[in-house]
């Protein structure tokens, strides 16, 4: 397994991972993963996955800026799981990875040690037509574990 795994084998069975971006599919996700594993009595898993921007003439050189991406990533990750799921979580265990890399490879990452991976059918990338984000597409063609896709209303 990779950095993102918690200690004893990272998340194992009695755990939900859910992939966040910050968007409203994403937020509707984080919720339903919370009442399922409230619901389970089991562990939440928060993830969001971060990348350099590619600039027009070549990779972003992360010298240059004092940008922390990583650090960015997961203060916006922290307002999310707050802004959705409150202060108030009762017993629920959330624990929040931040992972550098493409999202519908780090998520998939998880799909052995895990009882499911709970995502926002389209998110902050592609282009609005599409009916699926490539992400949770990407996750329900190869994850070995059950994927939810959570729909707008």
């Amino acid at each position: 397994m990779t950095d993102h795994v918690r200690s004893a084998g990272g998340p194992s069975q009695g755990w939900i991972v859910v992939g966040i971006d910050g968007s409203e599919p994403s937020q509707a996700a984080l919720r339903w993963a919370a009442k399922e594993a409230h619901r389970r009595g089991v562990g939440l898993q928060v993830v969001t996955c971060w990348s350099y921007p590619t600039l027009p003439w070549g990779p972003y050189q992360p010298p240059l800026s004092g940008q922390d991406f990583e650090a960015e990533a997961r203060q916006v990750a922290e307002a999310e799981v707050e802004k959705v799921l409150g202060p108030d979580r009762g017993s629920l265990d959330v624990q929040i990875g931040v992972l550098e890399g493409a999202a519908s490879l780090r998520l998939l990452e998880y799909d052995q040690a895990t009882d499911m991976i709970v995502v926002g059918s389209r998110g902050r990338g592609g282009f609005a037509g599409l009916l699926l984000g490539s992400v949770s597409q990407h996750l329900a063609e190869h994850a070995r574990c059950p994927v939810v896709i959570i729909r707008p209303r």
